[in-house]
């Protein structure tokens, strides 16, 4: 719907965990609207969240996985019958949205910072909800 704040995008992840860069698919519609404000990216999902960090090297995202998957590793000892009970507290600990502002169209990301989606439960497709007021 034209002028709606609300867009969202479908992300297919690849792998039960993995970190997926959404930072171009956000930038891009924020260059198409223009103006500043405060941009909140959500994922509304139980297992998979949104975080911000660095883009410049893969290894950060890798070093995070491991080091979630170290923290809640999955395990037989979970009571939660899909399984998926690690996912769902990775979830909790990474969360499910980040606001970001932006002035001329542009996010006020620091150099190195890029946006991800946090996929502990796949390989699914997601949904990434940007809203611009």
């Amino acid at each position: 719907m034209a002028g709606s704040p609300l867009h969202t995008f479908r992300v297919r992840t690849e792998a039960r965990e993995e970190l997926r860069e959404v930072t171009s698919l956000v930038a891009d519609t924020i260059a198409a609207k223009g103006g500043s404000g405060l941009a909140t990216i959500f994922v509304p999902h139980t297992s998979a969240g949104v975080t911000i960090n660095e883009n410049a090297d893969r290894d950060v995202a890798r070093d995070m996985l491991l080091w979630l998957q170290r923290l809640v590793p999955n395990s037989d000892e979970f009571r939660h019958m899909e399984g998926n009970s690690d996912a769902h507290i990775k979830t909790t600990l990474v969360g499910n949205s980040v606001t970001i502002p932006y002035t001329g169209g542009r996010l006020r990301l620091g150099t190195w910072q890029g946006i991800y989606l946090c996929e502990f439960d796949g390989p699914r497709t997601r949904t990434v909800e940007l809203f611009l007021p």
